[in-house]
Parts: structure tokens; sequence; C-alpha cells
């Protein structure tokens, strides 16, 4: 669980951000978000939606996701692990990186010596037995920047 001080200035910089974006905060988005910044174990849609249902029985779990999609196009959450739709499989099994576009989920292959030379931080291991390490640039990709070039 995150410090409640920690919590409550990720509360105070929401509401403040939203309010200046003219964005409504409504109930269901606060508490969606409240659950969100109160974690340290990235919760996914589904486990969010649950620890709500009881407070917002109305609550659907595409609410969740187009919340959750908003509060990531406004830079209070960022998606970890597997894009939004689904889990993607990759065939080259050997030592390389992505790029994955933002905006239509593309991911493409590279190889860079000196990232692929990157050791494992020591610190992980107080959160695990690491195995590998993999690099991956966030950005958008030429396709998307050619259809709306001012778009995040």
């Amino acid at each position: 669980m995150i410090a409640k001080q920690v919590l409550e200035e990720r509360l105070e910089l929401f509401l403040r951000k939203a309010r200046e974006a003219n964005i409504r905060v409504t109930p269901q988005r606060l508490a969606i978000y409240r659950v969100v910044a109160a974690s340290e174990d990235h919760p996914g849609v589904e486990e969010i939606h649950k620890k709500l249902h009881r407070n917002f029985p109305t609550l659907s779990l595409d609410t969740v996701y187009r919340t959750l999609r908003l509060l990531e196009d406004l830079g209070f959450v960022n998606a970890v692990g597997p894009r939004r739709e689904t889990l993607r499989y990759d065939a080259n099994t050997k030592r390389h990186h992505h790029f994955t576009c933002l905006r239509c989920g593309l991911i493409r292959d590279f190889e860079d010596a000196r990232l692929s030379a990157l050791k494992i931080p020591a610190q992980t291991r107080v959160l695990g037995q690491p195995q590998d390490l993999r690099v991956e640039v966030l950005g958008v990709c030429n396709a998307c920047l050619k259809k709306n070039p001012k778009k995040k």
C-alpha cells in the first residue's frame, strides 16, 4: 500500500490537473483513480472493477476501461505490461528490443548492442528472481505521425 501522504499528493494533483483540463471528476472516475493511485501492484481493469463493485454496483467494466484510457491520455496513469487489447507474441527469440506505438499498438523489433549489454539491476533481486532484461521504447510510429502529427 502506498504511504498516505503520497496518496494524498497524487489525489490533489489529479484533482487540480483535471480541473485545469476541464475534465469532470465524477465519483466513479475519482474512485478508479484512487484504486490505482493507492496500489503498488499495478492493478488490472478487472481487479479495479471488483474492488469498486460494492460501492458502485452499477459501475460497468466498460466504464473502468474508458476511464483508465482517459486517465492514460491525460498522463495520470501509464499502461504497463501487455498492451490494452491483447497479449502479443514474438517468434524472434534472439536478443532484441521493441518499439511500441502508443497510438496504434504497432510493435517492431530493433537491435542495439548497448541495450543488450545492460545488466539486470541488483535491486530487482529484492522483488524476486529476475531472469531477463528487455527494453521497450514507447513512442508514436511514423504512420501515426503522418496521420496526426500533433496528437500525443
